[in-house]
């Protein structure tokens, strides 16, 4: 195989518009994020691929496949299904599932915390944010990649710590104000 043939083809798993895991770092995931990834892995091998393959089969089988929108489409859908399929498994393969609850009731920062912090250049502006994995945060819903700048920041400090936030837009001082972890399962 060619190389150009390799570079086009991890390139398209490049693609898919999510996070690459910086070189050298873990695949951090909290047990329900690699549930939920798990989950879309399977409903996407045992569900979805199924049904377009045997619609791309009875597609096919009806002739032309040149001006066949079944066909078309299908395919197209099968070539997504399938590398997400291959990103799913390599993130999965890599993940080290933390449990945050074991930090249940500590006052440090580590990964799954949720952490409220205040901004003391900004006016006092309070934020609520919950540090996650790469794969499974979701800023709209105030969760953030360990990774993030943010995160880095807050991690290992503790309730009261005053620290300084380097943005784009300059230096934020920022104060830790609660941490919390989720209950322990019992």
């Amino acid at each position: 195989m060619s190389n150009t043939l390799t570079q086009e083809t991890n390139q398209d798993d490049d693609d898919l518009g999510l996070p690459a895991l910086p070189s050298g770092t873990r695949n951090y995931m909290t047990p329900a994020g690699y549930a939920r990834l798990r989950a879309e892995l399977f409903e996407l091998m045992d569900g979805e691929r199924p049904k377009v393959v045997e619609i791309v089969h009875w597609a096919a089988s009806n002739g032309d496949r040149s001006e066949n929108g079944d066909y078309l489409y299908g395919k197209k859908r099968l070539r997504e299904i399938d590398r997400r399929i291959r990103f799913l498994t390599q993130r999965l393969e890599v993940a080290e599932v933390v449990e945050p609850s074991v930090h249940h009731g500590s006052e440090q920062v580590f990964f799954g915390a949720t952490v409220t912090y205040v901004e003391r250049s900004a006016g006092e502006r309070h934020v609520t944010i919950t540090i996650l994995g790469i794969d499974e945060a979701d800023s709209l819903k105030g969760q953030v990649s360990w990774i993030s700048p943010i995160a880095r920041t807050l991690l290992k400090s503790r309730v009261g710590d005053e620290l300084k936030l380097v943005t784009p837009s300059g230096v934020v001082l920022i104060e830790v104000l609660a941490v919390e972890y989720p209950a322990r399962a019992a």
